[in-house]
């Protein structure tokens, strides 16, 4: 799993295009303020069930962690998988996502994800500080 991560200001998206059959209906328009952004790829390896559970866990505790830097309460996910090369499935980066929603809102953040399967127009506004901006290989 690869995480490039952001403290960010302001993080809106809006649907471009779809990338694979299976995406997500869309397009959605969307965005959030004061939030950790989370663009995250999947991997070929994580898809094994014991590193699964390896990523999984040090996958929330860096988002929980760079969160609580700032007292921010609000994530948003978005799946980028030109992070790395070895693509995991499509439906195991979807429940991947959808597994670290659970998690994160169980535990009292406000998750929103960039449609699944869509390549997004953007606008990130991120805080000047070095930890702003976090690359994470788990």
């Amino acid at each position: 799993m690869k995480l490039l991560t952001f403290q960010a200001r302001r993080f809106s998206w809006k649907g471009f295009s779809k990338t694979i059959e299976e995406a997500d209906e869309g397009p959605v328009n969307d965005g959030v303020e004061d939030a950790v952004v989370v663009f995250l790829h999947a991997e070929a390896k994580d898809q094994d069930p014991e590193e699964h559970k390896r990523v999984f866990k040090h996958s929330l505790k860096h988002v929980k962690w760079l969160a609580n830097k700032r007292d921010f309460r609000r994530v948003a996910l978005h799946s980028f998988t030109h992070l790395g090369a070895e693509n995991a499935e499509p439906e195991f980066a979807r429940a991947f996502i959808a597994e670290l929603t659970e998690r994160l809102e169980a535990t009292d953040y406000e998750v929103k994800s960039t449609p699944f399967g869509w390549f997004c127009e953007w606008e990130l506004a991120v805080y000047g500080e070095s930890l702003a901006k976090v690359w994470k290989e788990v």
